[in-house]
């Protein structure tokens, strides 16, 4: 008969699994995916490296659960902040939380969306995207359907704006510290490219009057 594991043993499998994963997760904010070893993250967790390897069979194997623990948190940041309002104030608090909360760990940011990584670990970094990309697309659409954003493709829209704001975020991750205008000239770059008028712009200039 195959042995089955009872809950109070998946249990604890799953515990130290969770604990070595939140060691991982503090390896790469200080030390990035080149300065990842199983055995720094076995001291981490305060257990012996071949645990670490009963529970994940490498380095991408591991960085990967990482990914999608992180990633799914971070996801449901964005979802949460720009679940409301108008489509501006919608985008607004998408860009807003999702560079603000990457400029706040920085070296764990830069893994998530530049560093050269294992291609096992890429594939998460692509869902990672997506992922975010469907929260801007959510406000995106509704500004299009609601009369408050011109015409056009909101999944295309928000691909382009997760692409645009990763690429501005790599300057700012790699070499901390950042501007402090980063995040208000991200956002303002999303609401021009999405077609909001700038106020300023509206209303007829003293040397036109």
């Amino acid at each position: 008969m195959a042995y089955r594991r009872t809950p109070a043993v998946q249990a604890r499998l799953d515990a130290q699994a969770g604990l070595i994963v939140q060691a991982a997760t503090k390896v790469l904010s200080h030390a990035g995916y080149a300065g990842l070893s199983m055995a720094a993250v076995a001291a981490e967790a305060g257990v012996a490296t071949g645990t670490v390897y009963k529970n994940f069979t490498g380095k991408a194997d591991l960085v990967s659960a990482v990914f999608r623990k992180v990633v799914a948190h971070e996801v449901a940041a964005v979802v949460t902040a720009s679940a409301a309002g108008t489509a501006v104030e919608r985008v607004t608090a998408a860009v807003e939380t999702f560079a603000g909360r990457a400029l706040k760990n920085p070296k764990l940011a830069y893994v998530l969306l530049v560093e050269p990584v294992d291609t096992v670990v890429d594939a998460e970094r692509l869902r990672f995207r997506r992922a975010f990309a469907q929260a801007f697309e959510s406000a995106v659409a509704a500004g299009v359907s609601g009369g408050e954003l011109p015409a056009q493709d909101a999944k295309t829209s928000a691909a382009a704006l997760v692409g645009a704001i990763g690429e501005v975020l790599v300057g700012p991750l790699a070499d901390a510290p950042h501007s402090e205008s980063v995040v208000p000239e991200l956002i303002s770059f999303a609401l021009r490219a999405l077609g909001v008028r700038d106020e300023s712009d509206s209303g007829v200039s003293d040397a036109d009057a």
